[in-house]
């Protein structure tokens, strides 16, 4: 679908710097007051700022109600809890929940911004909190362009309640915690500021939003190529070979430098064999899609992977196909999920896919801005905008109350108890800890007290699980660090399938402290440890 270039001309010329030469004699002198600010907010601006509060407030209880409820895990709250603590003590970020680098996992840098808050009052709350403001936050762009785009304050509004309802918003606040959180806003200020030709603010987000993580040239390097064609092709190449270089070096060189390769993914890529590199993998992908793109078609068209893309665009009422140019800036990191072996990236409900609404929803406010304002049949005039704006809503709603995570929808909801017996158990377990000891404990505990050097899940490092970056190394034991531990903490239930393995080491182990659903051991030192 070809784009208009008499809309793009026309919204050209409302930022023609040629235009902005005031005259400084007619420049006000008086600075505007706190409250002359205040008293200049709209009733829709008003409206934004009230839902976000909600909606910080929201899911930041929500999660945290999860977590005090047991409901989060070694992977992915308990890691990033114990390395942002670990950088906030001034030691390396080596995650012993999974034995390597936090920043050799993923380059997530942007971690760093949250490390003051570890100084001051360290807790679960920095993550979940900063990650709900983080995704609210998303909706800012989406508003402020659409003010500007759609000439209504009233339809920008709409249009980032349409962000803020895609059932890809609401779940990621909901998974535990991801850096990927940070790309709501940060890639949705950076579009905005490309459309706006506002390049300061452009290049400080696109340069955040590649400090999340290493693959996020998935979705700059499109924008790059769109800003090249339809704003500033020198800004648009220093884009896209930026963005290519810093996942080069990301990759081949922060990450294999800590944890001795590029990536730990390379089997996600489809037709891929065991033991395959990034480029193995890669060379096997397009070897299949040249000898055989009907094993590839057959691959994308599997295990409802077009139910996923439709999951992600019906919730815009497919509006952006009317102007596609920014909405397609997405299709790269839509392709490459839907491409993907991994399960969850083609899930609506998990991270992989929030990197991909922005574009989508102000894509939609792009189409939905070329669109005529009025449109008059048989002295009838209709707004046609306006029309455009209700589907979007009643498209967005309907797809919120099916599969959004909304406390009005057909979803069923998962509310964290904090105070259930599981969990009111295992904290008074927990108490009998020491701050600094070594710990290996079941995925559910380890969240509660990672604020340590060494935290295992358990059977690590007694029998590796999911540990380290070589998947070689599955099954044996680390014997100096086994050694080390001097707590291991367990669920009495059988359905855990955790007693085969501290059968083999029980003896080195003394039971200190027990109820009806959790035991605590305390390492025997008289006694050796069986195995080493």
């Amino acid at each position: 679908m070809t784009e208009q270039v008499a809309t793009e001309e026309s919204d050209d010329a409302l930022f023609d710097l040629d235009d902005l030469d005031p005259d400084l004699d007619d420049v006000a002198t008086v600075r505007p007051t706190v409250n002359d600010w205040l008293r200049a907010r709209t009733l829709p601006q008003i409206l934004l700022s009230c839902t976000l509060l909600l909606w910080v407030v929201y899911f930041t209880q929500r999660s945290l109600d999860i977590h005090h409820g047991l409901g989060t895990s070694s992977y992915d709250s308990g890691l990033y809890d114990q390395g942002m603590w670990l950088l906030s003590r001034g030691e390396a970020p080596f995650v012993t929940l999974m034995g390597r680098n936090m920043f050799g996992d993923h380059t997530s840098f942007v971690l760093l911004l949250l490390v003051p808050l570890y100084w001051v009052a360290p807790g679960a709350w920095i993550m979940f909190f900063s990650q709900s403001a983080v995704i609210a936050a998303g909706a800012i762009p989406v508003f402020l362009y659409g003010r500007r785009r759609l000439e209504s304050e009233w339809f920008a509004l709409i249009a980032a309640a349409t962000y803020l309802l895609h059932p890809a918003v609401g779940w990621a606040n909901l998974e535990n915690f991801h850096p990927d959180s940070f790309l709501g806003v940060f890639i949705g200020v950076a579009l905005y500021a490309a459309l706006e030709r506002k390049w300061r603010l452009y290049g400080a987000f696109v340069v955040l939003s590649l400090l999340v993580k290493e693959d996020v040239s998935l979705v700059i390097v499109p924008l790059g190529i769109w800003v090249a064609i339809r704003r500033s092709w020198r800004i648009g190449l220093i884009t896209v070979f930026g963005s290519l270089g810093f996942m080069f070096t990301a990759m081949y060189v922060v990450m294999r430098g800590l944890i001795g390769q590029p990536t730990l993914n390379a089997w996600r890529i489809p037709f891929s064999q065991p033991g395959d590199g990034t480029g193995a993998a890669a060379r096997r992908l397009i070897d299949t899609a040249v000898t055989n793109p009907t094993q590839l078609a057959d691959h994308v068209r599997a295990d409802g992977r077009p139910w996923y893309l439709w999951q992600m665009t019906s919730p815009f009422a497919l509006i952006f196909l009317r102007l596609p140019g920014v909405a397609m800036i997405s299709a790269l990191v839509l392709f490459s999920n839907v491409l993907s072996t991994f399960w969850y990236q083609y899930q609506v409900q998990y991270h992989y896919s929030l990197v991909a609404v922005p574009a989508l929803a102000i894509g939609t406010v792009y189409a939905l801005g070329a669109v005529k304002s009025k449109l008059t049949v048989q002295s009838l005039e209709v707004s046609l905008r306006a029309v455009g704006i209700a589907v979007l809503a009643l498209s967005s709603f309907m797809t919120a109350f099916m599969w959004s995570p909304m406390p009005w929808g057909r979803t069923v909801l998962f509310h964290g108890d904090p105070d259930n017996m599981y969990a009111v158990s295992m904290r008074e377990i927990i108490e009998e800890i020491p701050v600094r000891a070594s710990v290996a404990a079941h995925h559910r505990v380890t969240p509660h007290i990672a604020y340590r050097p060494e935290i295992y899940q358990f059977p690590n490092p007694f029998r590796l699980v999911l540990y380290g970056p070589d998947p070689k190394l599955e099954g044996i034991r680390l014997s100096e660090r086994a050694e080390r531990v001097d707590f291991v903490v367990l669920p009495t239930s059988e359905d855990e399938n955790v007693a085969d393995d501290f059968a083999i080491i029980e003896a080195a182990f003394v039971e200190v402290a027990a109820n009806q659903f959790w035991v605590l051991y305390e390492r025997d030192r008289s006694v050796p440890l069986p195995g080493n």
